[in-house]
């Protein structure tokens, strides 16, 4: 049943009560939906690289070497190419999308709602060195999207459903509803009202809940204790993060750099899906930590 569309005279209590309910319904699906593509990347690992039929996820460094992983990463990535055929759009995973998805006025079909995570988890499954986080960011989003073109609402609440996806779906990976909360606010829906906040809250906040109920509890990455810092410590944090700051923009112009040389091939995208697959194969055959899944 599509709810009446939001006029001036719409009580505004009752519109921020519908984007609650909403958000708190998106933050238990991408609870779930995180735990699927979770499961459907450890099988998918095992599979191809390990030869076995199982769910969990297997340590990277445990990977082995040697021609197998080549014909995984091939495999994988001729898989991924047909669903890019299938769905038009699938091959793309970055979890930039859904901040374009904000501006576009065009329909989102469902096939590259469902393409999209499937041909994730295969790049991921068959030693992508990628993790989840970026795919169910980009379905979070398309789920917030979704709700948002089901229902009659207004352009400015279906950008904040779509926020409210992006950034459940990253606290259910993750854990990290704060985190997620700043991030789609700086980068999606760049308002501090609370008819955008407090759904973001909800939503992170059930996500959250999901998060430790599904997966297990606690930080997703552990640190080793230290002992307090003190004031004549801040000169090496600030080389830090000068360091950092460098290694951020040489990542960043080599990416740029990888790409513009991939556009001048002459070959189609499934030779590029291709080549990409034999180069972190390769890369595998010596560092197999690097070929990261969690």
């Amino acid at each position: 049943m599509l709810l009446p569309a939001p006029s001036q005279n719409t009580d505004a209590g009752a519109r921020l009560g519908l984007l609650a309910g909403l958000a708190a319904g998106l933050g238990v699906a991408t609870g779930f939906v995180a735990l699927a593509l979770v499961r459907l990347i450890g099988l998918i690992t095992n599979l191809a690289i390990f030869h076995r039929y199982q769910w969990t996820l297997p340590l990277s460094s445990s990977f082995p070497t040697g021609p197998g992983l080549y014909v995984a990463a091939v495999g994988g990535a001729l898989v991924v190419s047909l669903l890019a055929k299938w769905a038009r759009s699938s091959g793309a995973m970055a979890s930039p999308q859904p901040w374009k998805w904000s501006t576009s006025a065009q329909p989102h079909r469902p096939l590259d709602r469902v393409a999209k995570p499937i041909s994730a988890a295969v790049t991921i499954g068959t030693g992508g060195p990628f993790g989840a986080e970026g795919p169910i960011i980009v379905t979070g989003g398309a789920m917030g999207s979704l709700v948002g073109q089901l229902l009659s609402v207004s352009t400015s609440e279906r950008k904040i459903l779509l926020g409210v996806g992006a950034a459940a779906g990253m606290t259910a990976i993750s854990g990290t509803p704060l985190a997620a909360v700043v991030l789609v606010i700086e980068l999606l829906v760049f308002e501090y009202s609370t008819g955008a906040v407090l759904p973001l809250l909800i939503g992170t906040g059930v996500a959250a809940a999901m998060h430790n109920a599904l997966f297990e509890s606690g930080p997703l990455f552990t640190g080793a204790a230290h002992a307090p810092i003190n004031v004549a410590a801040l000169p090496a944090f600030a080389l830090l993060g000068g360091l950092c700051a460098l290694a951020a923009v040489i990542v960043t112009k080599g990416l740029f750099l990888i790409e513009v040389g991939f556009r001048r091939l002459p070959d189609s995208e499934v030779w590029h899906r291709l080549i990409g697959a034999v180069g972190f194969a390769t890369v595998g055959q010596f560092v197999p930590g690097a070929l990261d899944i969690a």
